[in-house]
């Protein structure tokens, strides 16, 4: 399926789901809808209704051409666009009320002549949870770059030198692998660069982002993540750099070890490894995400690992996530998640545990939901890695 044809199902999906929701039509300006719904990110506005082609209202650049593109300098003009298109009002408009601001959503209202709004944030996210044929090829692609860039992680690695400074060394190589570097995440503080490394104790700083593990990170502005620490023997290495090869993203865990990790660390390890081997033997369509949950932390009880399962002092209540132009899109896998699986749903299972003095141990994998199960797509060693 060409990108053309993948654009026109997508907007056929947000469309459905539009008039399930008598809508008239969404209004949209953050850039992971515009490139969903339009292939490109530019600053202005996309209009698309619940029947019929949409209309692009573009501040800039200047050079954006094709049907039913009006050059706009405010929002006030879109009426008037609407006028000379033949088009009415839309008495009931969707607007991404989750993430644009509050005086923004007043003066959008004001430029549509006050209609009824919902919410469409909600229902973008929603849609853009089941995949499309041209998306999953862009995580493969994603994926198989993902897995290069592991694959060199052990050659970075020098004695002597700080999380900091192996981080820095994946991501050149993960830009001469082809990625772009920035990568999106839904919601307030949840800044971060290309990925995270956590080595050792570090592993053990709970951050106030909304991911599965924390660390310090190098400043109170962005707490999360490498800190500084100078990787020795005996400390597990936990690399969690984001696969943003295409702009659709896979995630990644590997663990690697300075030297010899202590038992207690092996032993988590295996559980992560053993929890995901479950969760595949029992996830298909029509299976509940919390119930997934359930089988991670049965398995971290059987081990008797619950208090370092996920955290330690401060712990993660998921398992899982979507993944998709986003790193953290729907479904969540909570114990008290009311999703279930659905074909063509990518998502990544992350069961991790965090040994104090020792590090973060566990994999993390991304998953693509099929009619019969689960396909993995991020393939690599998924045993412990030494790095010397």
């Amino acid at each position: 399926m060409s990108i053309s044809e993948d654009l026109l199902l997508r907007r056929k999906r947000v469309q459905a789901a539009l008039q399930q929701m008598d809508a008239d039509g969404c209004l949209l300006t953050m850039g992971v809808n515009l490139y969903y719904l339009a292939g490109r990110v530019f600053g202005g506005y996309l209009y698309l209704p619940a029947e019929g082609e949409p209309v692009f209202f573009v501040k800039r650049p200047n050079d954006f051409s094709g049907g039913q593109v009006l050059f706009i300098r405010k929002p006030e003009q879109m009426s008037d666009c609407f006028a000379s298109l033949g088009r009415p009002l839309p008495r009931k408009l969707l607007l991404e009320t989750d993430e644009i601001s509050y005086n923004e959503c007043l003066r959008l209202q004001a430029a549509f002549g006050s209609p009824a709004t919902g919410n469409a944030t909600a229902l973008m996210r929603q849609v853009r949870m089941i995949k499309t044929p041209w998306e999953i090829e862009q995580f493969r692609l994603s994926a198989h770059q993902h897995a290069k860039t592991y694959s060199q992680v052990a050659s970075c690695f020098r004695p002597g030198m700080t999380d900091l400074e192996l981080q820095a060394a994946i991501e050149y190589r993960m830009r001469l692998n082809g990625s772009f570097g920035l990568f999106h995440a839904f919601g307030p503080n949840m800044n971060i660069f290309m990925g995270s490394i956590l080595a050792g104790s570090n592993a053990e700083t709970p951050s106030p982002y909304d991911f599965a593990l924390g660390g310090g990170g190098q400043t109170p502005l962005c707490p999360i993540g490498a800190n500084g620490t100078v990787l020795k023997e005996g400390m597990a290495v936990m690399v969690d750099m984001v696969g943003n090869y295409t702009a659709y993203l896979t995630d990644m865990t590997r663990v690697f070890a300075v030297g010899k990790l202590p038992g207690t660390a092996c032993r988590a390890h295996r559980t992560s490894q053993a929890i995901q081997e479950k969760i595949v033997q029992a996830a298909r369509p029509g299976v509940s995400c919390a119930s997934l949950y359930g089988i991670a932390m049965a398995e971290a009880e059987r081990e008797g690992l619950t208090d370092c399962f996920m955290g330690t002092g401060q712990q993660a209540k998921f398992v899982g996530h979507g993944i998709g132009i986003e790193i953290n899109e729907p479904p969540v896998f909570t114990p008290r998640s009311k999703e279930e699986l659905q074909p063509n749903m990518m998502f990544a299972l992350e069961p991790k545990f965090v040994i104090p003095g020792v590090g973060a141990v566990g994999i993390e994998n991304s998953f693509l939901v099929t009619e019969t199960g689960l396909e993995k797509i991020t393939l690599f060693e998924e045993d412990i890695i030494p790095l010397d």
